[in-house]
């Protein structure tokens, strides 16, 4: 059973993020504040649901929420300050979206950088605790799938629209055999057995 919040009678922005591990394509974060006393049977941990549930959560989220924002950074970002930087940095951006400012965020994870003026609290599996963490991994996890679907029409041998740019088997084969393309992230370990970023 998630909880509807950490300290009742406070506006909380549940932040999360989507697409750390992956070698390709931005990382995104969404904020939601979800209004008191708010529940639903949908809602839950994005990793948990299948693909249909995921989209019809959203769907949930983006009507009932008092706000929520989506944001995100590019590979090119994220090689310039890091990917742990560049999660931290998405979720700055979509905070600084909301249309209600929060008195207080909860934070998926056991680190974040201070958003200025605003309290924060980091609950590790927070997706799997809180509402509203659950549903900005919602967010976040389904905007990330829809951008990756795009980039796979123009780069359909790299199977993005199956892998999302994870580092899977088939991925990698596809590096190796076409290169790398403008949306890799260049400080990324694209193919086993090679330095850092050595691809390029």
């Amino acid at each position: 059973m998630l909880l509807p919040h950490l300290e009742a009678g406070r506006r909380e922005a549940g932040c999360d993020e989507a697409g750390r591990g992956c070698l390709a394509g931005p990382v995104f974060a969404a904020a939601v504040v979800l209004p008191p006393g708010f529940a639903h049977p949908l809602l839950n941990d994005s990793k948990k649901l299948s693909e249909k549930q995921r989209y019809a959560a959203r769907a949930v989220v983006e009507q009932e929420a008092l706000a929520w924002a989506v944001a995100e950074v590019s590979p090119a970002e994220i090689d310039e300050v890091n990917i742990l930087n560049a999660s931290f940095l998405a979720m700055h951006r979509a905070i600084d979206r909301l249309s209600l400012a929060p008195q207080a965020l909860l934070i998926d994870g056991n680190r974040f950088k201070p958003y200025p003026e605003v309290p924060h609290h980091c609950i590790i599996k927070g997706d799997g605790k809180f509402l509203s963490i659950a549903a900005a991994s919602i967010l976040a996890k389904t905007y990330r799938d829809d951008y990756m679907m795009q980039l796979h029409e123009a780069y359909p041998y790299y199977c993005w629209s199956q892998n999302k740019g994870y580092p899977t088997r088939a991925h990698r084969l596809a590096i190796q055999e076409h290169g790398a393309s403008p949306h890799h992230r260049r400080s990324f370990r694209l193919l086993p057995g090679t330095a850092q970023g050595s691809l390029f």
